[in-house]
């Protein structure tokens, strides 16, 4: 399998020239081929929408065709390119993350255990330094250096949903009116 941090260097520029924060880059492995998945996000806003997505997909593709030209292909497989906003119940993977969130319900999954639990659930109390702080239904306040966090994601509540910068809705209200409009003949 490629090296993921190898493929996060090569495509990390590729999303700064768009003006994209890249949150995550990961291989999964499915019935048909291997997804290289993509996530970015517009700082501004949290999110990314279709056509910044078909950008960076564009720009990933060319870049990596070159490569290959040159004979210096970084995926010599068959795999499917994914490009995606990392959505409402996101993925925490870069440290001010867990202070961009701090009041919201997380889960973390861990690569040692704490208080005998590999995962925590409850609400961010923040990040200090490289220490993760958070308040576990179970057990309590319980902090872990960010190198022991396997992966962890917010979780979907009204609060998250509430704190989210909505998506544009230009233009919505033409859509809808043009579709009764066209049922109407």
């Amino acid at each position: 399998m490629t090296d993921i941090a190898t493929l996060t260097d090569l495509i990390k520029p590729e999303a700064d020239a768009l003006g994209f924060d890249l949150v995550r880059v990961e291989f999964v492995s499915g019935a048909e081929e291997p997804t290289l998945q993509i996530m970015a996000e517009r700082p501004e806003t949290g999110q990314l929408g279709i056509d910044d997505c078909a950008a960076l997909s564009r720009r990933i593709s060319a870049k990596f065709d070159v490569m290959e030209e040159e004979g210096r292909d970084p995926i010599d497989y068959a795999y499917r390119l994914e490009v995606s906003s990392p959505g409402i119940d996101r993925p925490l993977t870069r440290a001010f993350d867990y202070q961009n969130w701090s009041g919201h319900e997380a889960r973390i999954n861990l690569i040692e255990a704490i208080a005998g639990k590999k995962q925590l659930r409850g609400q961010l109390e923040g990040i200090e330094g490289d220490i993760i702080k958070i308040d576990d239904r179970e057990t309590g306040s319980q902090e872990t250096p960010l190198a022991n966090v396997h992966s962890a994601k917010l979780i979907l509540t009204d609060a998250l949903i509430a704190a989210t910068i909505p998506v544009s809705t230009a233009g919505a209200d033409e859509i809808e009116e043009q579709t009764l409009e066209e049922q109407e003949d």
